[in-house]
Parts: C-alpha cells; structure tokens; sequence
C-alpha cells in the first residue's frame, strides 16, 4: 500500500483517487487557494463539490496550507492542477517537494518559446527545479466524471525513465483504468496539449448547426470535415515537436472525447453561433477553458516558425481561424477551400 498526495482538487486530480484507492492505496487530496470551499464541503460530507460523487473511504481532505502535513510520507505526488495554476505550482508547491519524490502531473498544456518551439509542462517543470526529481504526465481521452464512474479508459503516462513509468502503472491500473507507457515526453504532452485547440475548432461546426437549424440540432459531415483538418493538423504540429507518429491515437481519442464530453465543446458551440469571444467568455464565466490558451500559444509559435522559414502558417487553417476568433475579434468563417488537397502518386 501506498500513500499519494494530490495537490489540486480540481475534477480530474480528484478523480484519479478512485482507481488509487480501488488499488488499496491512501489518497490525501489538497486543494489550491481556490479549493476552500471543495475542501469544506469534502471534509463534512466526503463528497466532492463540482464532481459531484462520493469519494473512496481512503481518501483525506487537505486545505492548502497544509500541504507539508499531506506530503509527510507519501510515496508520489499528483500535480492536479490546471495550466491556469503552473505559477503557483512552479513558485509554491516545487520547492517543496523532495528529490525522493516522484511527481505525475494531469495538467495539460505548453509553453511556446521565443524561437518559435512548443515545450512541454514536464520540461517546464526540469528547467524550473534544481532538483533531480522524477517529472511524469498523464495524456489520453479521459473525462473525470467517467473516470470516477470506472467507464473503460485508456491513458498513456510519460515520463524519462520507463521503470519509473512501471512502477506508476502498478499503482493505478485496474480493469477500468488501462495504461500504455511512453518516454516520449514531448511526444505525449503536444498530442494531448493540442487538443484542446483543436477541439474548440471541431465544436464551430455544431454552434454552425444550431444556427442554422434554430435549434440544437448537429450536422456530422461539417463535424467530421473539422475533425479530419484538426488531425491533419495536429500531425504536423507533432511532427515539428518532434514527437512520435504513434501518438495520433492520442490526439485523436483526446480530440473526440474532448469535442464530446469536454468544457472546450462549450465555446466552440457558442463562437459557432457567431458569437465574438469576449461575449462567448462572459456567458461561460467561472469556466476553465485551457483551449484558449493552447490555440493562442500554438498560433504563435506557428507564426515565429514561419517567420524564419520553419512552417507555414497555410498549413494550419483550422488552427490560425481559430486565433482569429480569440484575438482577433472575428466572428466564426470557416476557411473550409483552405481545407483541399491535391495528392498525385
């Protein structure tokens, strides 16, 4: 049996306590500064507030000046929280943790470089920290809610070192939880990263649709025409990362459960309508929606590449739309003619 600290209280962190405790393990789960009121509600009831579920019995409930307590002990800490948190993350929680430590980080998202290259929250997370310690990730379509309800879900953990990776694995893996292994760290964390992008693109198409109809009613081929571009697209974002081509079951599972299941599918509907960005984000307030970010950073880093020959900004339609509408303050017009190929063998 071991003992996990989770810091970050969110949907997806929490959710992870389930296959752990399932495992036998001890789960002691600290919210952020913004957590109070999960933490409050978790301490009374051992039900989590936006979850929404009863947690397992193993579960403890930490505020967040009370991490040392929590990580007194533990054999692995969870980085739970979203991309919106990595200051805090890098400035509070990092000097706090011992070189003993390993770390599985769910947040998902990169940082684009002065010369135009995505990096990944795990190589963010090495530069950061004079420590040696073990920095891993969580990547694969995987919603918490359906996680909590052990819905049958593929994940890929990366990480340096694969016996690390193995030894994770034992901890969580159940007949539920199901986890590949890759030390493909860049590889991993840009499939996922993008697609949340990608998936704010996909969702244009069913906003489009609900206008157009006057209701909510979807059309599947203009869906399924942006979830073909976003592939292709990711792909080369991949490619240019220099990640492994056998992600792309990673950035394809990740985009539909993400187009299907996830917050993201919120404002693409909405900017689909033809709705401006800031409208759309007052209407969604309290929403956390890392595609924004992602989209903006990736935009950008596309456009440094292509400033110095690197990459072409008209090999990424879906993805520089898509940093119109959010920077830009357009109002949703699909390039899809940008969309054709000609291929001749």
């Amino acid at each position: 049996m071991s003992t996990i600290v989770i810091v970050g209280s969110g949907m997806m962190g929490s959710a992870l306590a389930v296959p752990l405790c399932e495992n036998g393990h001890k789960v002691r789960l600290v919210g952020s500064p913004l957590d109070r009121e999960i933490i409050e509600h978790g301490q009374k009831t051992n039900e989590h507030l936006t979850l929404k579920r009863k947690m397992p019995e193993q579960v403890s409930w930490y505020f967040a000046e009370e991490v040392r307590e929590a990580m007194e002990g533990a054999d692995l800490y969870i980085n739970g929280v979203s991309s919106f948190g990595l200051d805090w993350f890098l400035q509070e929680m990092l000097p706090l943790i011992p070189e003993t430590l390993p770390v599985l980080s769910v947040t998902k998202g990169m940082i684009n470089t002065e010369d135009g290259y995505l990096k990944s929250y795990p190589e963010i997370f090495e530069e950061a920290s004079r420590k040696k310690i073990s920095f891993n990730a969580i990547g694969g379509p995987c919603t918490s809610y359906e996680l909590a309800d052990r819905d049958f879900t593929e994940v890929t953990f990366c990480g340096r070192d694969m016996e690390t990776l193995r030894w994770l694995k034992s901890l969580f893996e159940t007949e539920y939880y199901n986890v590949s292994l890759s030390t493909d760290v860049r590889g991993v964390e840009c499939a996922v990263a993008m697609k949340n992008a990608y998936a704010l693109g996909v969702s244009l198409a069913i906003g489009m649709s609900y206008k157009r109809e006057g209701r909510e009613f979807e059309h599947y081929n203009s869906q399924a025409a942006l979830f073909g571009q976003a592939v292709v697209e990711m792909l080369r974002i991949l490619e240019l990362c220099a990640g492994d081509p056998s992600n792309v079951r990673l950035l394809a599972g990740d985009l539909y459960v993400t187009v299907f299941g996830g917050r993201t599918r919120k404002i693409g509907i909405l900017l689909g309508t033809g709705m401006h960005f800031e409208e759309a984000m007052k209407k969604l307030s309290g929403v956390t929606l890392e595609s924004v970010v992602i989209a903006a950073r990736a935009a950008a880093a596309i456009r440094t590449l292509a400033a110095s020959g690197k990459a072409r900004t008209e090999d990424f339609p879906l993805l520089m739309h898509v940093d119109e509408l959010i920077n830009q303050g357009k109002t949703v017009d699909v390039p899809w003619k940008a969309f054709e190929y000609e291929l001749e063998q």
